[in-house]
């Protein structure tokens, strides 16, 4: 029997997938639930499973896209599992491997005796008093010999000396990167996209968490990290601004009572959004377990769509790749992303006397038909403050207690 395997539906609103890699040859036989492909949608990437054990026939080359619903191979599940698995298909290998061995060397000599870039003794002086390389010519002469003619129409470089290495090399790319890079050039062609700037002093953060973080991780398996302060100080202030947590859908604004946090990750195949649901009611130790286990799915490749869709706020962590400041830009249809730094000591001015402090450029962008200044000046003012007070602003002055300890 033979059964059409056919592309499973990746989520709502995906129509076609790229075949990103076959995990599998034409011919081989699979075993049912087997990985035989890697897909690309336009927001994950994604394995795919045989349906049944068979000997399996492609239908799409990699690069392909191919559309949701249609057939993608075949497997003829009739087939029986040869002994000894692949290794039939070795000893064919092994049995052809002869006959590339069995190719006659005098050619090869012989190339090499009129090798193209061999100049005659005039073309040698002629090129040699341009300055010119030999190797940079391509010579008429048989055999592709370099004559005098050939050294008199040569034309010395004007740039960079010659000689060096000038390859490039061209590569498709995935789906998913091409569906980000639609998405960026979208953000900025159909938003009022404005971005706003401040810095923090992290030295409260600091201490708290040489103070508590190897008790914290002690008991909850989990860093006390940087993105648990930010993301319930974003939490807060969103609660502050809610215009900030909203989205244009036509000639209405849509605004929500419940923070879904994205935050940017750089996966295998490219940045990725995974949202932190209800990131209102999470705790420091429950923001700071969703963000490990997002960021592993990410990295290996498990995680899916159903994770990276909807979110109303993106926090973006650039720091983390040593940037100092940017203008992030906004996650559509999302109408703000705070864009975290590297944090730096830096002279201050403390009371009236210079003191080295660390600091962080933070940086709000948001869409300007919705956000006015001073909504998104006002925001990026509570996330300041809560994060240079978080015992008082975000731990309700128990820190014991807000980190469960």
């Amino acid at each position: 029997m033979i059964l059409e395997m056919k592309v499973p539906s990746p989520g709502e609103s995906i129509t076609e997938v790229e075949i990103a890699e076959w995990l599998v040859e034409d011919g081989d036989y699979v075993e049912k639930d087997q990985a035989i492909a890697e897909v690309d949608s336009d927001k994950a990437t994604l394995e795919l499973p045989a349906e049944a054990s068979g000997t399996i026939t492609l239908k799409a080359e990699e690069g392909d896209a191919v559309a949701v619903g249609a057939v993608v191979c075949l497997i003829d599940t009739s087939a029986e599992k040869p002994e000894g698995g692949e290794a039939p298909k070795s000893e064919a290998k092994e049995e052809k491997a002869p006959k590339k061995e069995a190719s006659p060397a005098p050619q090869t000599s012989e190339t090499k005796t009129y090798a193209t870039g061999t100049a005659s003794p005039a073309a040698k002086k002629v090129l040699a008093e341009k300055g010119i390389d030999a190797s940079a010519i391509k010579g008429t002469g048989k055999d592709g010999r370099i004559t005098k003619d050939d050294a008199v129409k040569a034309v010395p470089s004007m740039g960079t000396p010659s000689g060096g290495n000038r390859s490039s090399s061209r590569s498709k790319m995935s789906m998913l990167r091409r569906k980000v890079a639609e998405r960026l050039v979208e953000a900025k062609n159909t938003t009022a996209m404005l971005t706003t700037f401040n810095e923090v002093d992290m030295s409260p953060i600091f201490e708290l968490r040489k103070e508590y973080k190897e008790t914290f991780k002690t008991k909850h398996g989990v860093s006390l990290g940087f993105m648990s302060f930010f993301t319930l100080a974003v939490v807060r202030a969103l609660k502050m601004y809610p215009a900030v947590n909203s989205m244009i859908d036509g000639k209405e604004m849509i605004s929500y009572d419940f923070c879904d946090i994205s935050i940017a990750v750089s996966g295998p195949k490219g940045l990725m959004v995974p949202v932190m649901r209800n990131a209102e009611n999470l705790s420091f130790r429950g923001v700071e377990s969703e963000v490990k286990r997002l960021a592993i799915r990410a990295r290996d490749g498990q995680i899916t769509v159903d994770e990276m869709t909807g979110g109303t706020f993106t926090i973006s962590n650039g720091g983390v790749f040593g940037s100092m400041l940017s203008t992030p830009i906004i996650n559509p249809p999302q109408s703000g992303i705070l864009g975290m730094h590297n944090i730096v000591e830096r002279p201050v001015a403390i009371d009236g006397k210079v003191e080295i402090r660390p600091i962080m450029y933070v940086a709000l962008s948001y869409d300007h038909r919705i956000i006015d200044g001073k909504e998104s000046v006002g925001f990026l003012v509570a996330v300041k403050e809560a994060l240079e007070n978080p015992v008082e602003l975000l731990m309700d002055n128990d820190v014991k207690k807000a980190l469960e300890l």
